[in-house]
């Protein structure tokens, strides 16, 4: 039997986790980590022809478990239920939506998800999972996106969502992540991590960290997609989902590890910028390392955080280039809306666009000073994947 590992209101409250799981979460697999539970529900529909089989379906969820260990240093993993082909009552068409986020017509995704869920009602006890994931026999271009996460995002977030089968009346727990069979690995961890996160005070612990409002004009790849990328790049699958299609996705930031609990909170060293500081900042990806991000407040609510990214690992290989990241972040701010962000990069380089260029490196881009805080980040040396940085006030 799984354990609920946590509510929409439980989940990580306070404006930095640093790396503690809540209690509800604390439960241990065999192998030591904390089990996430998912039932996958694999549907297709009349007139379509199912380009997966079941077993495709079971080896990506497979990688998404990899990843989710990776992500976390080992401390979390995903665990999948699956069940057998469930035909929907209706044709693809019916249920099909817009790509552009603003643009969905939310009636056909309630409608999705109750057809799926009461196909699923009488052979799967839902209280054995943590959330619900839909899968399709069904392509990107029949569908009108790729993937999306029903609760808590395509549907809301500021009030909780129960979703009930029809049948014996099963509560779907805390949320409902939807696929088509054209996701990429970066897209199942992206929509799966919005549920993950669960909400706190009415604000998603771990948004979309593209610009929703530029997404309306580039709602897909072939129309510029990379264009709402204003934030955090290729450098988080939160904002990219994936950086080449045919690779695996990046891995994610420090603050998207902080948001989902994953940071071990003794590896994030805390600065007061008016003591000039030393830190050897090991490569984020390297959990054996002593320190793997720099937190600097700079109000209540407003920090600087920076990491060091590194071809450590499958994921971080996977990067538009390599060093270190410094990040403004502002929990205030809830969703990438309106030109704002709870997080955007520092761009070390804007002369190369969607963020390519924004790492810092020895030699060349080796000093950053705020020009609000008048904080100043300067790379020392480079010793071997690590970076030597010093972080003070400028006179």
């Amino acid at each position: 039997m799984g354990s609920r590992l946590f509510t929409r209101r439980q989940f990580l409250a306070g404006s930095l986790a640093l790396g503690l799981l809540p209690a509800a979460m604390r439960v241990r697999a065999d192998d030591g980590c904390a089990r996430i539970r998912g039932l996958v529900i694999l549907v297709d529909y009349p007139g379509t022809l199912r380009p997966v089989s079941k077993n495709q379906v079971i080896e990506r969820f497979g990688k998404l478990d990899r990843f989710v260990r990776e992500m976390s240093y080992g401390k979390v993993c995903a665990e999948f239920d699956f069940t057998e082909w469930h035909r929907m009552p209706a044709r693809i068409s019916d249920y099909a939506i817009s790509p552009v986020n603003l643009q969905v017509d939310k009636s056909r995704v309630v409608k999705l998800i109750q057809h799926a869920i009461d196909a699923a009602d009488a052979s799967h006890d839902f209280s054995r999972y943590d959330y619900v994931v839909i899968y399709m026999g069904a392509q990107f271009r029949e569908y009108g996106m790729v993937g999306l996460c029903g609760y808590p995002g395509m549907l809301g977030w500021q009030r909780e969502l129960a979703f009930k089968t029809t049948g014996r009346g099963q509560l779907v727990p805390n949320g409902v992540a939807i696929f088509t069979s054209t996701a990429h690995l970066g897209t199942l961890f992206h929509d799966s991590a919005h549920v993950w996160g669960g909400v706190v005070d009415g604000k998603r612990r771990v948004p979309c960290l593209y610009d929703h409002d530029l997404q309306v004009q580039y709602p897909t790849i072939d129309k510029g997609w990379e264009n709402a990328l204003i934030n955090m790049g290729y450098w988080d699958p939160m904002s990219c989902h994936s950086y080449h299609r045919h690779l695996p996705p990046p891995g994610i930031s420090s603050w998207t590890k902080l948001r989902l609990g994953w940071m071990p909170a003794e590896k994030v060293k805390t600065l007061d910028p008016a003591l000039p500081t030393e830190v050897l900042l090991g490569p984020l990806a390297d959990g054996s390392a002593e320190t793997l991000a720099i937190r600097i407040p700079l109000t209540e609510k407003r920090y600087l955080l920076i990491e060091n990214r590194q071809p450590v690992g499958v994921y971080d290989r996977v990067l538009p280039e390599h060093g270190v990241l410094i990040m403004k972040a502002d929990d205030d701010i809830a969703e990438c809306r309106f030109g704002k962000a709870p997080v955007k990069l520092v761009d070390a380089n804007p002369d190369r666009k969607y963020l390519l260029g924004a790492a810092f490196a020895i030699p060349g881009r080796d000093r950053y000073v705020d020009p609000e805080f008048k904080i100043e980040i300067r790379l020392l040396e480079k010793v071997g994947l690590s970076y030597r940085i010093q972080v003070g006030r400028v006179n």
